[in-house]
């Protein structure tokens, strides 16, 4: 299990939000704001060697505060070029400009997910623009009667497409990562959400990135053992560097103990 560093950015600032409280209405819930910029945290995981973690663009497209997000990002892009990978907006039109800042991979929920299904001639044409292998789908999902939904729209809505194998097996043609964030665990600190973690590790066919509710070293200690030892973690608001308690360093720390040092594959 590796730690997949993490920069959420809101109104051009580096923040930790409660994910479900995205909102075109009101302000999101704020756990933390940052007093330094994107290049602050892309130079610090560069400097730790912790690549392959995301920068997550939090407001809509084609807004002032998103293109202020995007100058945070190309800060962080900066200063670990080819480290990052980059959500948030991204389109088949705009991808490419993401990868020449110096993303590794870019993100894609909204563009391929509409009208609350897959929109297959949009997700091909963007695996046309950048290839397979630089393409990560983000397939954050909330929990339903039925099971985990995936959410489009900075996680406001939900579609008709559910978290199964038969999801994953038909997605992974076209991409080479999964990222998924357990919406309704996300900045809450109170645990993961360990059926999906242990739906995710019984899977295991290519490197998915579990994020949402990591609050403890023993909730890292319960990913690892749900998820198999198959998947790979972000956490927020819970590390020291975002105002919580878990020291990073202590986090790998845990990582290299538990048996897989970060840097290693999974």
């Amino acid at each position: 299990m590796r730690l997949r560093p993490c920069i959420d950015i809101h109104n051009g600032e580096v923040k930790q939000i409660v994910g479900g409280s995205l909102s075109d209405l009101s302000l999101p819930e704020t756990n933390f704001v940052a007093s330094e910029g994107g290049a602050f945290y892309g130079r610090l995981y560069r400097e730790l060697g912790l690549p392959g973690g995301h920068i997550i663009l939090l407001n809509p497209a084609g807004t002032p505060e998103y293109e202020a997000d995007i100058e945070t990002a190309r800060e962080a892009l900066a200063e670990y070029p080819g480290g990052l990978m980059i959500g948030g907006g991204v389109t088949a039109e705009n991808a490419a400009h993401f990868l020449d800042l110096g993303a590794s991979h870019v993100i894609v929920t909204s563009y391929v997910f509409r009208n609350g299904r897959v929109d297959w001639k949009r997700l091909e044409r963007l695996t046309r623009e950048v290839g397979r292998e630089r393409l990560v789908l983000d397939l954050s999902c909330r929990r339903t009667d039925r099971g985990y939904c995936i959410a489009t729209d900075r996680w406001q809505k939900l579609t008709e497409v559910y978290i199964t194998t038969e999801t994953l097996e038909l997605l992974m043609e076209s991409c080479s990562e999964y990222l998924i964030h357990a919406v309704d665990a996300e900045g809450k600190r109170n645990g993961i959400e360990e059926p999906l973690a242990r739906q995710l590790g019984d899977w295991g066919k290519l490197p998915i990135t579990y994020a949402g509710g990591v609050g403890s070293f023993e909730d890292l200690e319960t990913l690892r053992e749900a998820g198999s030892d198959r998947l790979d973690v972000t956490i927020g608001s819970a590390l020291s560097i975002f105002g919580g308690d878990m020291d990073l360093a202590e986090v790998i720390r845990f990582l290299k103990d538990s048996g897989k040092h970060p840097e290693s594959e999974c």
